[in-house]
């Protein structure tokens, strides 16, 4: 998305030349992020079915978490401005005749957001294999990633012709709620793990057995425990965690998208009079 912003800029200023430099900076931070992404995997599967495995997870959920909630509400604070901002920026770094300017802001730019999927993608992929550790359910999360990625390049398209005309503000508002039902699912999976590993002893009675219906560690269960946070035989504590969690990060998040264009009507007014 922030890619499209910066070429859909530099096509209208005809600076087409300096795609070659986003590109390259894209490239890089592409690699930088794959690497440390592979490096962290191999990493942790060296003590696969230990202990420190347990305790790498249960971090990434955390931190999974924790990243896309900060990232969903920097979004909707930053969905007016960012176009203006990254131009503007794109701009002082063309003035300076410095090439290397723009591949630093792209490299930074998809550095950033790729080291945060990163993060959240370790923690799905970690959920997964406690599913079903085997070659077929492998080939299915590679598959899922090749078509995320396509239609990430299908929606960066789409931001790249329709640039300026685009309202960032209502496509942040419903990425921003698909992603805290996506988040409340990664923490009910960190709870499971602390459950089982004894730091929460609380709350550890299962609620319902629904895996007669769908099993949580079947292909279309797996997609459901991905993106929804569902469990067959989920503990009261997950259930409170799981609807506490998207019951307040939703109900402050659409507030705070409807309280920000009346603060800024507000200030319209006062400004024409």
């Amino acid at each position: 998305m922030i890619v499209a912003i910066l070429l859909s800029y530099l096509e209208r200023a005809g600076q087409r030349r300096h795609f070659r430099d986003i590109f390259m900076g894209v490239a890089a931070a592409f690699a930088f992020v794959i690497g440390a992404g592979i490096a962290a995997f191999l990493l942790v599967k060296q003590y696969d079915g230990s202990i420190v495995q347990t305790y790498f997870e249960t971090t990434t959920y955390i931190l999974a978490t924790l990243v896309l909630t900060y990232m969903t509400f920097w979004m909707q604070r930053h969905a007016r401005n960012l176009a203006s901002e990254l131009e503007h920026r794109s701009a002082l770094v063309m003035t300076s005749g410095s090439r290397w300017g723009l591949r630093l802001i792209a490299f930074q730019a998809v550095g950033r957001e790729g080291v945060e999927t990163m993060v959240f993608t370790l923690a799905i992929v970690f959920a997964s294999a406690k599913q079903a550790a085997t070659p077929v359910h492998g080939n299915l999360l590679l598959i899922g990633a090749g078509l995320g990625l396509v239609v990430s390049l299908a929606i960066s398209f789409g931001i790249y012709r329709l640039g300026a005309r685009l309202n960032m503000r209502r496509f942040f508002r419903v990425m921003g709620i698909a992603l805290m039902v996506f988040a409340a699912g990664l923490l009910t999976d960190a709870i499971q793990n602390m459950q089982e590993l004894g730091w929460l002893p609380f709350g550890k009675h299962a609620l319902w057995n629904s895996s007669g219906l769908l099993m949580e560690s079947s292909n279309i269960g797996d997609v459901f425990h991905t993106l929804l946070g569902y469990a067959d035989r989920p503990t009261l504590l997950q259930a409170v965690a799981w609807m506490a969690y998207v019951g307040m990060s939703i109900t402050i998040f659409v507030r705070l998208n409807t309280r920000a264009p009346r603060s800024q009507k507000r200030n319209a007014t006062r400004n024409s009079q």
